[in-house]
């Protein structure tokens, strides 16, 4: 799956928004099945973690690829945040705070359902969001300029070689939705009552912003994916085979860590295995 992989500069519209592998519902199954056996080892071994992003437009299918891709996970070995409008405490504290503190630990898996890159996303779209933070060299919209957002980045980009160097294996994933898909979607939420509710009258608000929210992703994107925390452009107009691409990725990855072994048994348990389960027989 490297070739969803960035690794040189990339331009959007260029990239592909819908790919369809036959089968790929149950190649998924087969896949998550190998994940969930993985994370297990992940957890005995307890020396790394994994922080799995998830970024896209409205409707790129989020939520429900993180339901079919973890499915099979123990529900100790993952922990999914979805990060929303910051709270009263949150802007407290730096844009990053509610992130880090969100981490996941050695041994587990943690996803993020929209991320730490909401910062250089919805805010570069509508900078006046920024003024919310309170930062003390941030008066007005017009000090929210280039030399701000290059900060930003290089804070972001500090951020994931922080935890990627101290032991946390990052993806960056890019749920790549056409204009016309997240229009048959928001159309299936009206139509559907039963999907009524996912509906916001400010998507529509927002899709109209549409091509300023593609030149700020390219542009995040192009900035960040790193080595050490690379971005993946998944195709998702086609929702199988998003989640396929997601899942084969993150266990193809990982398998390439062949120190992610289940700990021996010390030696003095080892040679008395027999006699403790005869004693728990004997009981």
């Amino acid at each position: 799956m490297d070739n969803y992989k960035v690794t040189t500069s990339i331009t959007l519209k260029d990239s592909e928004t819908k790919v369809v592998i036959e089968d790929a519902e149950k190649e998924l199954k087969a896949i998550r099945k190998k994940l969930g056996k993985l994370q297990d080892t992940l957890y005995a071994h307890g020396k790394y973690a994994v922080l799995v992003c998830l970024q896209g437009m409205d409707t790129s299918g989020k939520d429900s690829l993180i339901r079919e891709v973890f499915k099979d996970f123990n529900a100790r070995g993952v922990e999914v945040h979805s990060f929303k409008v910051p709270t009263e405490l949150e802007l407290k504290h730096d844009y990053l705070w509610r992130h880090y503190i969100a981490l996941p630990a050695r041994g587990k898996f943690g996803v993020f359902n929209r991320t730490h890159y909401e910062n250089v996303l919805v805010t570069r779209v509508h900078p006046g969001y920024i003024l919310g933070e309170n930062i003390p060299t941030v008066n007005t919209v017009e000090d929210v300029n280039p030399a701000f957002w290059d900060k930003r980045f290089e804070q972001i980009n500090n951020f994931e070689k922080h935890i990627a160097e101290n032991g946390t294996i990052v993806f960056k994933f890019f749920l790549n939705l056409s204009k016309e898909e997240q229009k048959n979607r928001l159309l299936r939420r009206l139509e559907k009552e039963e999907k009524n509710w996912k509906f916001s009258p400010g998507d529509l608000k927002e899709r109209k912003l549409w091509d300023k929210y593609q030149e700020c992703y390219e542009d995040a994107i192009n900035r960040t994916s790193k080595s050490h925390a690379p971005w993946y452009i998944i195709p998702a107009d086609d929702k199988p085979t998003a989640r396929y691409i997601v899942a084969k990725t993150i266990y193809d990855t990982l398998k390439e860590y062949t120190d992610i072994q289940e700990p021996e048994l010390d030696d003095d348990v080892k040679a008395n295995l027999e006699q403790y389960i005869k004693e728990l027989n004997n009981e």
